[in-house]
Order: C-alpha cells, then sequence, then structure tokens
C-alpha cells in the first residue's frame, strides 16, 4: 500500500528526549515518589531502583522532555530529488514544541498528508502530543488522533512496515538500515548517550546532527521498500 504513497506528501520525523532532570538526586521530591512507582515496574535485577533506572526516565512523556525534533521532506528542485530538512531544538521544550505546531498547520495540515519514522506511532507522535497537551499547546490535525482506531491513522511507520504483520518481535532503525545496506545512522552517538551529550557535554548541536541522521535513515528505508533509488548525499539540504 505505501508504495502507491506520493513521497511529496510525507513529512519524515525523528525526535530526541532526555529526563527532565540533570539527576535523580535533582528530581523534586513528589516527582521522586512517582518515579519511584513507576521504577518498581521497570526492574529486571535487585540492583535496579529508582536512582539507577533514573536515565530511563526519558523515555516516558511524563517524566521526560523533548530536546530536539527533526524532519525532512522530498521535493524537486530542477529536475532532481531533493531531501529538505529542519530541526526544532534547544533547552526550551514550549517553544520547539510551538514552532513545529506553527510548522505542522502550516505546511502538513491536509487529509493525503502524514508522518513517518521509525517506531513512530508506538513512541514519537505520542509522545509529542502528551508533551503539547502538558505544555498547553493545540495539537496540529496530524497528532489529533486520541481515540482513532490503528487503521484509522494514517501515518506511516518503518518498523511497523518491515514486521509484515509479525509482531512478536522489535527491529531497530540500525539493524533494519544494515539490513538492507543502508549506512547506519549510529556513527556517532546512540540513544541511550543522549541524556549524558545534553546534560554532561552540554552539545545540543551532536544530537541533533544524530536526529537528523536518523530522519535521512527513515526515509532511504523506505526508499529501499518501495525499491527506488536512494537519496545521494548531496540531495541532502539542512535548513
Amino acid at each position: 500500500m505505501y508504495n502507491q504513497i506520493n513521497l511529496a506528501n510525507v513529512l519524515f520525523l525523528d525526535i530526541e528526549t532526555v529526563p527532565q532532570y540533570p539527576s535523580h538526586k535533582t528530581v523534586p521530591e513528589s516527582w521522586k515518589e512517582l518515579w519511584a512507582k513507576k521504577a518498581e515496574t521497570l526492574k529486571r535485577s535487585e540492583t535496579d531502583n529508582a536512582e539507577s533506572l533514573y536515565p530511563r526516565a526519558g523515555i516516558y512523556a511524563e517524566f521526560g522532555k523533548i530536546i530536539c525534533i527533526s524532519v525532512g521532506f522530498i521535493a524537486w528542485s530542477e529536475g532532481k530529488e531533493v531531501f529538505r530538512m529542519k530541526s526544532f531544538a534547544g533547552d526550551d521544550e514550549a517553544k520547539l514544541l510551538t514552532d513545529f505546531a506553527a510548522m505542522l498547520r502550516t505546511h502538513f495540515n491536509r487529509d493525503t498528508q502524514r508522518l513517518c519514522g521509525h517506531n513512530i506511532k508506538e513512541f514519537d507522535i505520542p509522545y509529542i502530543a502528551r508533551r503539547m497537551v502538558i505544555n498547553g499547546i493545540e495539537l496540529p490535525v496530524l497528532l489529533d488522533i486520541s481515540g482513532k482506531k490503528p487503521w484509522e491513522i494514517p501515518h506511516l511507520d518503518t518498523m511497523e512496515m518491515w514486521k509484515f504483520g509479525d509482531y512478536k518481535s522489535y527491529t531497530s532503525l540500525n539493524l533494519l538500515a544494515t539490513c538492507l545496506g543502508i549506512p547506519t545512522p549510529k556513527d556517532d552517538i546512540d540513544g541511550s548517550m543522549v541524556h549524558v551529550v545534553y546534560y554532561e557535554e552540554r552539545n545540543i548541536e551532536r544530537i541533533v546532527r544524530y536526529c537528523q541522521k536518523d530522519v535521512v535513515t527513515v526515509a532511504q528505508v523506505v526508499k529501499k521498500l518501495r525499491r527506488e533509488k536512494m537519496l545521494p548525499e548531496d540531495a541532502i539540504h539542512v535548513a
């Protein structure tokens, strides 16, 4: 079915998230209690506790925050296919979410348009929507999907595409890209390092580059699944 989709109507997307606080010690007491309850469900060994598990807090919208949203779309320029990218990043989550929402309302607000990412239906879209609600931001049309049935959600998920109906396993973007002969985006950092790069190195630019690489990889995966030519490196333009 995705072979029939006009890729000009697709916005490729990836997000990077971190815990709301630099360390467990800096978490307010009221939130420590709530995290302690959540951590109980995450324990895998006797040594696991609320403090040791806190780096994973960024995975959950209630305990984390978004520090980068990178997007890209395919267009044509002078008869050639190009991939235009933009990132919304920084310490001010409300601002980056507001700017991202404004972009969606202006350029991606039609029924024929859709978002695309890896595990986007289970992670990126719900996370963005929840953080927008928490920050008091009105949901754009493409994100206002609460209560819809799975088959009513038009967005594209490369992990779902690769499953071919098999819902028993999880395939990472890195593994999928490697299987398909696409250069891996994990040549610098991976998701487990974002927390340290953000809070200790204070290097948001490095995180943005990592996020953008994931967006490009998702687009390449989609083109590979459609048996189309890959995007050449000189076709990728970052605003």
